[in-house]
């Protein structure tokens, strides 16, 4: 306990209480203050081994896609326990950007856009619109899920939905060629169909 109050005896002298009397019975309150403060600190020290922070475990609900639900609830978080294995998740998400990649290309041949260019590298898949814009659509291995950049509707995150067999974005049960499809026919006045 001698070793634990050094430090506090440097403290009193580093803060150099003022004294009100040079009596000994002002100095005597000061230490014996200053006991107690130590003892206070030794209180806590020797209990820091003890407190356990609250543990914060990672675990999220996710509840099917409802298209005939309530739209206002909000997206749905994800169950990562739950999520498709990850050689699923690559298979489906390369298909569905192999097929976009291959479907935007043709359509930019029918299409007279200067600045009309895709591009697919490091799985990110870039459709550029020159003058009109640019969309960017992305894997996102470890959520499971297609990001799209849209310069219409802005960022959107996809989950794979089992039961329609698509890409859908959760807020608001969108499907993404769907969304594609509606956004390019607007920008670029042909319609383009992805299914």
């Amino acid at each position: 306990m001698a070793t634990k109050l050094l430090p506090l005896c440097k403290l009193s002298r580093i803060l150099r209480l003022p004294s009100s009397s040079s009596s000994s019975s002002s100095s005597f309150r000061k230490c014996s203050y200053l006991l107690e403060a130590s003892v206070s600190l030794l209180d806590i020290s020797s209990n820091v081994h003890q407190f356990h922070p609250p543990s914060f475990s990672r675990t999220f609900c996710s509840r099917p896609l409802d298209f005939n639900g309530d739209h206002s609830q909000g997206p749905a978080t994800i169950d990562y326990s739950s999520l498709m294995q990850e050689g699923e998740f690559h298979r489906l998400a390369d298909l569905t950007i192999q097929e976009l990649q291959e479907k935007l290309e043709e359509y930019g041949d029918k299409l007279q856009i200067d600045g009309f260019d895709v591009d697919y590298g490091n799985e990110v898949l870039t459709l550029r619109l020159g003058n009109l814009g640019t969309y960017v659509l992305n894997k996102q291995t470890p959520n499971r899920q297609i990001w799209l950049s849209s310069p219409l509707s802005g960022p959107s995150r996809f989950d794979w939905d089992q039961n329609s067999q698509a890409w859908i974005y959760r807020r608001n049960k969108a499907n993404l060629l769907s969304i594609l499809e509606t956004e390019l026919a607007q920008i670029c006045g042909e319609p383009i169909v992805f299914s």
